[in-house]
C-alpha cells in the first residue's frame, strides 16, 4: 500500500515554501513557519510529505531538504507511538531505498550526491530503529552492516555514520548476533585510508566498552591489536580516539590490557609530548583513571615506567609559550601593577589545579562545582593544569615510587636558570604534598626556599612546618624561614606573587595558632604595609589573612603594641570607603573578626563603627521596602550588604559583652527594631547573621533583647528546618534559642517548649540533618530541661538516645556542660522512663567527662545516687558488671560508687 502512495500536488507545493520559508534567519518569521507546521501536522499522512521531500526531490535545494529530514526525526522522537503503521512502513520504505540505492541511477533516490542530505537520512532511521527497537527493524541493520564492505566509500560513510548513531542510542538492546558481526566490521575499518572512517568505526565500538558485551569480549585481543596498529597515525582525530579508547578498556576491561600495558603507556607518553593540547589532555585521562581504580595490583603496572611518567609530566607542566602570552596581556591590561612585564616576576598563582580544582576531579566534572577566580584563563583546563593533577593522584597511589622518580628530577628543576623549570619544580613538590608527605618529609631538609615563588607550595606544607616548631632547632630551621619569606612575599610588586603569599599566608595561620603570638607584631607591620599598595583583588584576600590572623591568635590581639599597628589603617579605610562601595562588604567581614578578637580593646573605636553598621541594616531594610512598593522605580539591595554589617555588629557584640549595652540604648534607629524586621527576611543569608547576632546578644546583654523575644521567638521557632537551603540559618536559629532558654525564666520560656520540641525532635531523629545543626539542637534541648524539666520529662525516652550518641562527637565546653546540667534536671523529673541500655550509655559519659564544671559533677552526683538507691542490687550490678574496667575504676574514683 504505501509503494503506491503519492503526495497531493498543492499540499507538497505548500509544505516545499514553508520549509523553504524556514531558512530565512528573521525570528518573526520563523515563528510563523513553526505556526504552520503545527497546522500542516492536520494533513493526513504528513510525514509522509517529509520523507518524499527528504529521499525522493534531488532537485530541491539541499537545506530544504535536510529540514524536512530533521523535522520527520523530531515527530518520529516526539510522536513514534501515534505514526500510523502505513506511513511508518512508507517511511521505512523509502529509507531502504535510500540506503540500497546510493550507488544506483535511480531517478526517485538520488542522495549520493550530498552529505548532508546523507547524514540527515542516517538521523531518521537513526530515531526509527531507537523509537521501534532494534530488534523490529532487522533488515535495515543488516543492509547498513551489509554496506560496510562495499567499495563504494559513499555507501561506507553513510551506513557507518548512520550505525554510529545507532550504537550511540541502543547499544544496550542491540542483539548479540548482530553484534558478533557487526564488531568485526567495525575494527576492520581501523586501518582504513580514509581517517573519518577511522574516527567513526572507533567511535561505535566505544560505546560498547561501559558494557562489556559477550561480542566485544570475544573480539577483544583483536580490537586491541588493531588500535595499537594505528598509534602511529598521522591525524590527530585517529589519535585522540585510539587515546579516548585506551582510556575507556582501562576503566572497563584493565584484565585485557594487562598484558600490553607497556604498549599503551608507552602510546600515552608520546601523546603527553605531542604539540596537540586535546592529544596530551586525552593522555593525562590514562593517568587519572590509574589513580581512580581502586585496584593494587593495577598500580603496579606503572612502576616499571614510572620515571618515564613522571618525566613527561613534568614536561608538560612547564607554561606554554600561549599561556605565558595570555599572562604578559593580563599584566598589560591590569591597573594593579605599575611595572613592565618580567619573566621573573611571572610566577604561579595558588589558583592552580590543587588549591582551585580541588586535585582529585576529571576535568570533564561540571564547572559549576569548582572554586575559580574570575579570570577565564584560569577557569580552562590546561596540559599544564591536568599533569598537576595527575601527578597529584599518583603520589596517592604510589606515593614511594613517584617520589623516587621525582627526586632526581627535582635537582634540575629547582636549580635550573630557566625560571619556568624552577617554577615546575615547586608545583610538583606541592602536587605530591598531599599524597606522598610521608614519603617525601625525609627529604624536605634538602629543599632550600627558592625565593617567593615557593609560596603556593609552602602554604600546602604548613601544617609540617608547624609541626618543625614544637622544638627550638626546627623552628629556626623551617617555621621562622617559611613565615618570614611569606611576610616578605606580600609586599612583592606583582600581583599574583601577593595573592600566592596571602593565600599561603592564612593557611599557616589556620595551622599555626598560638606560634605565631611572637611573631605578631612583625607580621601585622608587613600587612598594614600591604594595604597601602593592594588594589581590589588582592585587598580581598589580604583582608581574609588579616581576619584569620585574629581568629588564630585571639586575645593575644589586644595587646598595646598590636592595636597601635592595625587599628589605625584599618579605621582609616573604614572611614574613606562609602556605604555604596563594594570595597566595605570584605572590610567589614574581616573587622568582624578583629573586633571579637580584640575584645574590650576595640572599645573606643567601636561608636562609630556601631552606629555605622546599624545605619547600614536600616538603609538596607529601606530599601528593600521601597523596591518592593516600587519594582520599575527602585532594585531590590544587595544582600551581602546587610549580611556583613549584621556580622561585624555580632563581632562587636562578642568582643564588647556587657560594654554594648548603652550603644544598642541608644542606636538610632533602635537594632532590637531592625532585628525583628531582619527576622522575617527571605533570603537565607540574612536569617543567618540575623539568628547569629540575637545568640550574641542574648549572651552579651540578655535584658535588652528581652523586651522583644515574645514577638521573635515564634519566628526563630519556626526556622527550624531540616531545608537544605537553610540548614545554616536553622542552625543560628536553634543556637540563638538555647542562649535563650539558659537565660529567660521559667514562666516566660514554658510557652514556647511545646512548640520548640515539636521542631527539634524531628531534626534530633534524621540522620541526614548534618551534624552541626544536631550538635546545635541537642543542645538547646539540654538547656531547655534547665528551665522546664518537666515539659521536657515526657520526652525523655525520646531525646536521650541522640543526645548521648551525638555527645560523643562534642568537645567539652561550656555549651555542652550547660546542656547536660539540663538533662541530668530532666533525668532526675523522669527516672524510671529511661533503658538500662540508656542508664549504661549514661555511666560511659559521666566516667569519661574529663573536667565537669561544679554544677554539672554535682548533678552527676545526683543522678548516681538516686539510681544507687533506686535500683536493686542485682540491677545495679548488672549495670555495673557490663561496663569496661576503666569506666568502673574512674566512677569509683571520682563518685566512689
Amino acid at each position: 500500500m504505501t509503494d503506491h502512495w503519492y503526495p497531493q500536488a498543492k499540499n507538497l507545493q505548500d509544505l516545499l515554501m514553508l520549509l523553504g520559508n524556514a531558512n530565512c534567519p528573521s525570528n518573526h518569521d520563523q515563528l510563523m513557519v513553526q505556526q504552520q507546521l503545527a497546522s500542516f501536522l492536520r494533513i493526513p499522512r504528513y510525514n509522509s510529505y517529509f520523507v518524499h521531500i527528504l529521499t525522493k526531490m534531488p532537485e530541491q535545494d539541499v537545506n530544504t531538504r535536510a529540514i524536512a529530514g530533521l523535522t520527520l526525526k523530531n515527530n518520529i522522537n516526539a510522536f513514534f507511538n501515534e505514526i500510523p503503521p502505513a506511513v511508518l512502513d512508507h517511511i521505512k520504505s523509502c529509507c531502504m531505498a535510500a540506503v540500497e540505492n546510493l550507488n544506483a541511477n535511480d531517478d526517485d533516490v538520488d542522495v549520493e550526491g550530498n552529505a548532508v542530505v546523507r547524514r540527515t537520512i542516517g538521523s531518521v532511521i537513526a530515531a526509527i530503529v531507537t523509537r521501534g527497537q532494534p530488534q523490529n527493524w532487522l533488515d535495515m541493520l543488516h543492509s547498513l552492516m551489509n554496506k560496510l564492505g562495499s567499495p563504494d566509500p559513499t555507501s561506507v560513510e553513510m551506513a557507518l555514520d548512520t550505525l554510529a548513531k545507532i550504537c550511540e542510542d541502543n547499544a544496550e538492546d542491540l542483539d548479540e548476533h548482530f553484534l558478533d558481526a557487526i564488531i568485526p566490521g567495525f575494527i576492520a575499518l581501523f586501518n582504513h585510508s580514509n581517517p573519518k572512517f577511522r574516527t567513526l568505526s572507533i567511535t561505535a565500538v566505544n560505546h560498547f566498552l561501559t558494557l562489556r558485551p559477550s561480542p566485544l569480549d570475544r573480539h577483544m585481543a583483536r580490537y586491541l591489536n588493531a588500535l595499537y596498529s594505528i598509534t602511529a597515525d598521522t591525524n590527530d582525530d585517529v589519535r585522540q580516539h585510539v587515546c579516548r579508547s585506551l582510556v575507556a578498556v582501562l576503566e572497563n576491561w584493565p584484565e585485557y590490557l594487562e598484558p600490553s600495558m607497556g604498549r599503551a603507556i608507552e602510546y600515552m607518553v608520546c601523546c603527553m609530548d605531542d604539540d596537540n593540547e586535546d592529544l596530551a589532555l586525552g593522555a593525562c585521562d590514562f593517568w587519572f583513571e590509574f589513580g581512580n581504580a581502586n585496584d593494587p595490583k593495577l598500580h603496579r603496572q606503572l612502576l616499571p615506567y614510572m620515571d618515564v611518567i613522571i618525566a613527561a609530566l613534568l614536561r608538560r607542566m612547564l607554561y606554554s609559550e600561549m599561556e605565558l602570552l595570555a599572562l604578559e596581556e593580563e599584566d598589560e591590561e591590569d591597573d594593579d601593577t605599575n611595572h613592565s612585564f618580567q619573566n621573573e616576576t611571572l610566577f604561579p598563582s595558588q589558583r592552580g589545579p590543587f588549591s582551585a580544582l580541588g586535585g582529585t576531579q576529571s576535568r570533564d566534572d561540571d564547572d559549576d562545582d569548582l572554586v575559580l577566580e574570575d579570570e577565564e584563563f584560569y577557569s580552562e583546563w590546561t596540559p599544564r593544569k591536568y599533569s598537576a593533577a595527575c601527578l597529584e593522584i599518583l603520589s596517592t597511589i604510589q606515593g614511594e615510587s613517584v617520589v623516587a622518580a621525582l627526586l632526581p628530577l627535582m635537582n634540575r628543576y629547582l636549580f635550573s636558570q630557566d625560571w619556568r623549570e624552577r617554577e615546575c619544580g615547586i608545583l610538583a613538590l606541592g602536587a605530591v604534598a598531599s599524597g606522598a608527605r610521608d614519603e617525601l618529609r625525609p627529604y624536605l631538609p634538602q629543599f632550600p626556599l627558592v625565593r617567593y615563588i615557593t609560596c603556593w607550595a609552602l602554604g600546602q606544607f604548613s601544617r609540617w612546618c608547624v609541626e618543625q616548631a614544637s622544638v627550638p632547632e626546627g623552628r629556626q630551621l623551617y617555621f621562622e624561614p617559611v613565615l618570614f619569606s611569606l611576610l616578605q612575599c606580600i609586599l612583592d610588586r606583582n600581583k599574583r606573587v601577593q595573592e600566592s603569599a596571602c593565600s599561603a599566608l592564612s593557611i599557616l595561620e589556620e595551622e599555626a595558632n598560638d606560634t605565631l603570638v611572637p611573631y605578631l607584631e612583625h607580621i601585622l607591620i608587613n600587612i598594614t604595609a600591604a594595604f597601602n599598595t593592594y588594589q581590589h583583588k588582592n585587598l580581598l584576600i589580604l583582608y581574609d589573612a588579616l581576619g584569620t590572623l585574629a581568629e588564630s591568635v585571639g586575645s593575644a590581639l589586644k595587646e598595646p603594641r598590636c592595636l597601635f599597628i592595625i587599628l589605625p589603617p584599618l579605621i582609616d579605610r573604614w572611614n574613606r570607603l562609602s556605604d555604596q562601595d563594594i570595597g566595605l562588604f570584605p572590610l567589614l567581614e574581616c573587622l568582624s573578626s578583629v573586633t571579637a578578637a580584640l575584645g574590650t580593646g576595640f572599645a573606643p573605636y567601636a561608636e562609630p563603627v556601631f552606629t555605622r553598621c546599624v545605619k547600614l541594616v536600616a538603609s538596607s531594610i529601606y530599601q528593600d521596602l521601597l523596591a518592593d512598593q516600587n519594582p520599575d522605580d527602585y532594585t531590590q539591595p544587595d544582600a551581602d550588604c546587610i549580611i556583613v554589617a549584621l556580622g561585624l555588629l555580632s563581632g562587636l557584640v562578642q568582643g564588647l559583652g556587657q560594654m554594648v549595652d548603652p550603644l544598642i540604648a541608644n542606636s538610632n534607629p533602635p537594632l532590637l527594631s531592625l532585628l525583628a524586621v531582619c527576622i522575617h527576611d527571605p533570603d537565607a543569608g540574612v536569617l543567618q547573621a540575623t539568628n547569629a547576632l540575637i545568640g550574641d546578644l542574648a549572651k552579651a546583654c540578655f535584658g535588652k533583647l528581652s523586651v522583644i523575644l515574645p514577638s521573635i521567638l515564634p519566628e526563630l521557632i519556626q526556622q527550624i528546618t531540616p531545608d537544605p537551603e537553610y540548614h545554616l540559618a536553622c542552625s543560628n536559629a536553634v543556637w540563638a534559642l538555647g542562649e535563650i532558654a539558659l537565660r529567660w525564666n521559667a514562666t516566660d520560656m514554658e510557652h514556647f517548649v511545646e512548640p520548640m520540641l515539636e521542631r527539634l525532635l524531628p531534626l534530633l531523629l534524621n540522620p541526614n540533618v548534618p551534624e552541626s545543626l544536631t550538635i546545635n539542637a541537642v543542645i538547646t534541648v539540654g538547656r531547655l530541661g534547665c528551665v522546664c524539666p518537666e515539659r521536657l520529662a515526657f520526652y525523655l525516652s525520646e531525646v536521650l538516645d541522640p543526645c548521648l550518641e551525638m555527645s560523643l562527637k562534642m568537645g567539652e565546653d561550656n555549651e555542652k556542660d550547660t546542656a547536660f546540667q539540663g538533662l541530668c534536671r530532666v533525668i532526675q523529673t523522669n527516672p524510671n522512663s529511661i533503658s538500662v541500655d540508656q542508664f549504661i550509655f549514661l555511666l560511659r559519659i559521666v566516667a569519661n567527662w574529663k573536667q565537669p564544671s561544679q554544677p554539672l559533677d554535682h548533678a552527676f552526683r545526683q543522678i548516681l545516687e538516686g539510681y544507687r538507691n533506686m535500683l536493686t542490687m542485682e540491677q545495679w550490678l548488672h549495670a555495673w558488671n557490663v561496663m569496661p574496667g576503666h569506666t568502673q575504676q574512674a566512677l569509683s574514683i571520682r563518685y566512689s560508687v
